[in-house]
């Protein structure tokens, strides 16, 4: 018996970005497939960054619709900017540079926990879960400057886990680190693909790109090729 294709996560119709006079890029319609690890690829300037901020609501999107199914399966649509508040908890971006809060590092993952309402006890929960699975328990009490560039990556990432989002959008999460480091935050992006969310990542590092069962997406001449090989 064949399993039914899984319906798509998000669809983004009409993404166009314009620099002055100059078309960035157009997009008729980007699919978002569901359980997904995806490799977002191009040369620099290509506007790679500028999409994924767009589709996380951190960038305006004039036109652009969206699509998804809210949790009783009904289809909804509606403008991409701003956000739609059903899709703010199911969408979380991470910086290339992540910011951190001048705080402690437990403080920095409970924040949008905080934000939402959520309870002490369950925030609790999340976090300490949150921060064995990033391996920054021993840093939990330090304030962020402290922190190696690895470190930082690593409660970027808890910080973005903890909200339980279906859709993770990375920029560059391998920059500027090497050796250990790098292998680290490698090995969480991967349990977070695993784990079944869909990750969508600008990056430039091999080793991401070839991890087993990652799509490469290519953005180049103002169009996106999703089935780039």
């Amino acid at each position: 018996m064949t399993t039914p294709a899984l319906s798509p996560l998000l669809t983004v119709r009409g993404l166009v970005r314009r620099v002055g006079s100059r078309q960035l890029f157009a997009i008729p319609e980007l699919v978002f497939p569901r359980a997904t690890a995806v490799a977002l690829t191009g040369v620099n300037g290509a506007g790679k960054s500028t999409l994924l901020r767009m589709v996380a609501g951190l960038e305006p999107a004039p036109g652009a619709t969206v699509a998804w199914e809210d949790e009783g399966g009904t289809r909804r649509e509606a403008p991409l900017t701003p956000l739609p508040p059903a899709l703010r908890q199911r969408v979380a971006y991470m910086h290339q540079h992540p910011y951190l809060f001048r705080t402690s590092v437990r403080d920095n993952i409970a924040y949008g926990l905080r934000a939402r309402g959520v309870a002490h006890d369950e925030i609790e929960r999340r976090v300490g879960a949150a921060l064995g699975w990033a391996g920054i328990v021993h840093v939990q009490d330090t304030a962020p400057e402290k922190l190696s560039g690895g470190e930082v990556q690593r409660v970027a990432l808890a910080r973005a886990k903890v909200l339980e989002p279906e859709l993770l959008l990375l920029d560059e999460p391998t920059s500027n680190l090497d050796g250990h480091a790098r292998e680290q935050v490698i090995a969480l992006i991967g349990e977070l693909a695993a784990e079944g969310r869909s990750v969508v990542m600008v990056c430039h590092d091999r080793e991401l790109i070839n991890l087993p069962g990652v799509v490469r997406w290519k953005l180049g001449d103002g169009q996106l090729d999703t089935r780039h090989r």
